[in-house]
């Protein structure tokens, strides 16, 4: 009888056992699901490229960007002039904003430099796509010159050619469209002033042509601009310019302010890129109808530079008809040196003609730049700069001598 109630309890240990272990699954079981979900695809992809770039269903995107340039150097001028020089610094820009695309077609920008203190809207537009034409609302660049548009993130010189900053480009409140088809690119706006500068009455037609084939490896650029603005009446024009840096004040060559009923200008655009080595050039007249005046004087700028890549692997980008972004082929996060490149350039600006005599100023300037990783840059320039008919003479009387500058800047973009 003992032995058979052994057997029993066995039995029922045995059976209460497997009710344990059953149990025990079900609650893992139970917890798994409970600490890992089912996920359902939304739609939302998240990827990265400097920052991150978030895309939604339906074509919608959006992006944050920016960018921070930091400058420093010396300015070198003549004793006796009585101006501003030696050791310079400036934040020159500290920009941030969002882009991205709307279902339809349609995107938008919009960007906000905060390097003088207080916000300045550079970007602020709206865009539609469709096939091969895009059509642009707010303020933007309008179409004046290779250089001039450009990203400055992309500068072989810590600044642009002197007679983008004389002859006053800079971004505008406008209506654009642009047609591209394979090598052909044409653009054309309707634009008025800065948002800075509103309400204004200034009221211009800008166009720019470009044809941008690729022959073999190399990459060409040709393309031409026209520039037309009215200019309300009883306003002025001033062309001057600053000796190659933005952290100084002075000016050497000045027009002084001139009355003015319209501008006209007219670009001229070149370059190449072959592997390691590019070059370009530009030249741009810009012409003033001044009230009353027998004849209306018209001024001249124009720069031609050659750059090279000490270092295999790198090439100077392009994109869109103009400069883009260089990606280094060996970038120091992954043990590389980054990209080395060096660049001469001869910059040319004439200021005087008939009555106005505003100056003549002609730099020959080295750049060398180095490019750590995709997003990082930093850049060193050096310029003499002659002058003839300057805007400050010497306590001689002479207006004919030379300035030297040097220029550091330190950039991260995102």
């Amino acid at each position: 009888m003992l032995q058979a109630q052994v057997e029993t309890l066995s039995a029922r240990l045995d059976e209460i056992e497997d009710e344990a272990d059953a149990t025990q699954a079900s609650v893992v079981a139970n917890t798994a699901a409970i600490a890992a979900p089912e996920v359902e695809d939304d739609g939302i992809e998240v990827g990265f490229s400097g920052a991150p770039e978030i895309e939604g269903e339906g074509g919608w995107s959006f992006k944050p960007f920016g960018r921070l340039n930091i400058d420093a150097g010396t300015v070198g001028l003549p004793d006796g002039l009585g101006l501003e020089e030696g050791f310079g610094s400036e934040l020159r820009r500290a920009r941030i904003g969002v882009e991205g695309d709307i279902p339809g077609g349609f995107g938008y920008k919009i960007e906000v430099d905060f390097a003088g203190g207080s916000g300045e809207l550079t970007d602020a537009l709206l865009t539609y796509k469709t096939g091969d034409v895009k059509l642009t609302v707010g303020q933007h660049n309008n179409f004046q010159s290779l250089e001039e548009l450009t990203s400055s993130r992309w500068s072989s010189f810590i600044e642009r050619a002197a007679f983008t900053d004389a002859f006053g480009f800079e971004r505008r409140l406008g209506v654009s469209a642009e047609y591209k088809s394979g090598d052909v690119m044409v653009q054309t706006g309707v634009f008025s002033d800065n948002i800075e500068d509103l309400p204004g009455k200034t009221f211009s037609l800008d166009g720019r042509v470009v044809y941008s084939p690729e022959i073999g490896d190399a990459q060409l650029h040709l393309g031409g601009s026209l520039h037309l603005t009215d200019i309300e009446s009883g306003g002025t024009v001033r062309y001057r310019q600053r000796p190659l840096v933005h952290f100084t004040s002075e000016r050497l060559v000045n027009t002084g302010n001139m009355d003015a009923e319209s501008e006209f200008g007219a670009g001229l655009e070149a370059a190449a890129i072959a592997g390691p080595f590019h070059i370009v050039g530009e030249g741009f007249w810009q012409s003033v109808n001044m009230p009353g005046a027998a004849d209306d004087p018209g001024f001249f700028g124009g720069y031609v530079e050659v750059g090279y890549y000490l270092t295999g692997g790198d090439s100077r980008g392009y994109k869109g008809g103009k400069f883009d972004r260089t990606r280094p082929a060996n970038p120091i996060d992954e043990g590389g040196p980054g990209a080395w490149q060096v660049n001469l350039r001869y910059d040319h600006l004439d200021l005087n003609d008939g009555s106005i005599v505003g100056g003549t100023q002609n730099g020959y300037m080295a750049s060398l730049v180095w490019v750590p990783t995709d997003y990082t840059r930093v850049s060193a320039s050096y310029g003499h700069l002659e002058y003839d008919n300057a805007a400050y003479a010497l306590p001689g009387g002479s207006t004919s001598y030379s300035a030297d500058v040097i220029g550091l800047r330190g950039q991260i973009d995102f």
